[in-house]
């Protein structure tokens, strides 16, 4: 037994290179699963905040094709949005937006008419927020109060007010109990339409 006082040591090696292969690669095998259902997501958002689009009752593949088949990619001149054209013009845009959260990163996209300005819709296709509350921002009570608004002109095309205040056209209420979620992601869409509308400024000859 002495002279294979090496074997417990080789077997302990064969065996953890054996498990962390087979870790390894289911980990390989489910990325691209995820990484695929992450862009499915991304796509059912574009179509949730464009007019029209979105058939709660379509299957994935129903969805991915209408996306394929109807939506532009983003390029320069769409500044990096997404676009619908309709009669070969772009009546709509779908912005994705991106930035960290209370918890985690939180993304979506907001839709924009061809006029820069008025909203279309707002949806999100990753987010980590507190259950119950920041988290709530994925609910329609919270989604449905953008469809309409007019993001105003400067650094901040749209404000989030205290859940009772009264609002105007580029005001939405904040989730209540979810002010850190809220104030943020106040910040991530400004952030994102006031980059996106610089863009059009500086090929108009405006920026």
């Amino acid at each position: 037994m002495r002279e294979k006082w090496w074997f417990p040591v080789f077997y302990m090696f064969a065996v953890t290179a054996f498990l962390s292969s087979i870790v390894i690669g289911f980990s390989q095998f489910t990325s691209a699963r995820v990484e695929a259902n992450e862009y499915l997501a991304f796509e059912k958002a574009v179509l949730a905040v464009l007019p029209g689009l979105l058939d709660a009752d379509e299957s994935r593949l129903q969805l991915h094709r209408k996306f394929v088949e109807r939506i532009g990619e983003p390029d320069e001149q769409s500044g990096g949005a997404c676009t619908l054209k309709e009669a070969g013009r772009i009546v709509a845009y779908a912005l994705p937006f991106e930035g960290q959260g209370f918890w985690a990163p939180i993304k979506g996209v907001i839709g924009i008419r061809a006029d820069l300005r008025t909203i279309t819709g707002i949806a999100f296709y990753e987010q980590n927020e507190t259950p119950g509350l920041g988290a709530q921002i994925t609910t329609d009570p919270f989604t449905s109060q953008f469809r309409g608004k007019v993001a105003s002109s400067g650094d901040k095309p749209l404000n989030m007010k205290i859940p009772g205040a009264g609002l105007g056209t580029s005001d939405v209420h904040a989730v209540t109990g979810a002010t850190q979620t809220s104030t943020r992601l106040e910040k991530i869409l400004n952030d994102a339409l006031t980059d996106w509308r610089s863009k059009f400024a500086k090929d108009s000859g405006g920026g």
